[in-house]
């Protein structure tokens, strides 16, 4: 399916969920509950967190680390999750503008438990990408390259569907490379961000897709010939996944499906 038909089926989806909406308080309070533990699983797994999901709920829930697990792990957990509470709150505040101290933010509060220094600062020193012949800005460039992705964002906040948007941001940001560490899971929060705030589902790239995902950015980001098509394929396939997965919670009937079919 190309780009163009995944979205047109993204907006299907959408229209049948928005017609299941507004949630009442304490559905909204259990779906973002149920996407605080998956996304914080799964996007510190795709980074080699070895954390499962069952030890991700647990920390999360009630303290509690896993045994044999190194601390770092867990401070991984705790602070991602954390950032996802402001990405949350963010996205859900009105009126909403891209700021270049939203995604220092969403870095600090990932990140403070790891290397408070570090933590919504700006790297001060080269990075390298390992398994890529990519090779991000210098740190002098850092501050402009940011200051000149969130102008454009809020640019082209009207101009492009909020799937195109979002995997933009994500790509843009990675590409940049603007911090020491933290890079794939700041621009996965800023993803979903705007997502949210668009009136989609959270994104969540499950494991097993990371060498696809790995492959799609470097596809984006290779000398020659680079293409973003993989990259927001796979974003806009995920997106469906989500919404496939909100319309079994709340037993919504898909397009294209029958009724007898949901409970499938």
């Amino acid at each position: 399916m190309d780009i163009q038909a995944l979205l047109k089926r993204i907006d299907e989806y959408k229209t049948v969920i928005d017609s299941r909406r507004p949630l009442a308080p304490e559905e909204v309070k259990e779906l973002d509950a149920y996407f605080r533990i998956g996304t914080t699983y799964s996007s510190n797994a795709l980074e080699g967190n070895t954390l499962t999901l069952s030890e991700t709920k647990v920390l999360l829930e009630d303290g509690l680390t896993a045994g044999g697990k190194p601390i770092r792990e867990c401070y991984e957990a705790v602070g991602h999750a954390s950032a996802y509470d402001y990405m949350l709150e963010t996205a859900r505040s009105k009126p909403f503008t891209f700021s270049e101290a939203m995604i220092l933010q969403l870095h600090k509060l990932f990140y403070q438990g790891i290397d408070t220094e570090k933590a919504g600062v700006y790297r001060n020193h080269q990075v390298f990408i390992t398994g890529t012949e990519y090779v991000p800005p210098t740190a002098e460039e850092v501050p402009a390259l940011m200051k000149g992705l969130t102008d454009e964002l809020n640019e082209k906040w009207s101009a492009l569907h909020p799937v195109l948007l979002a995997a933009l941001a994500h790509r843009k940001l990675v590409d940049i490379h603007p911090f020491a560490d933290g890079n794939g899971r700041t621009a996965r929060l800023l993803m979903n961000l705007i997502l949210i705030n668009r009136g989609y589902q959270i994104v969540t790239i499950a494991p097993v897709l990371r060498l696809d995902y790995i492959n799609a950015l470097k596809a984006a980001q290779r000398e020659k010939s680079p293409t973003d098509e993989a990259f927001v394929k796979l974003i806009a396939e995920c997106e469906i996944e989500a919404q496939k997965d909100y319309c079994r919670m709340f037993r919504i009937e898909q397009p294209g499906r029958k009724k007898d079919d949901i409970a499938r």
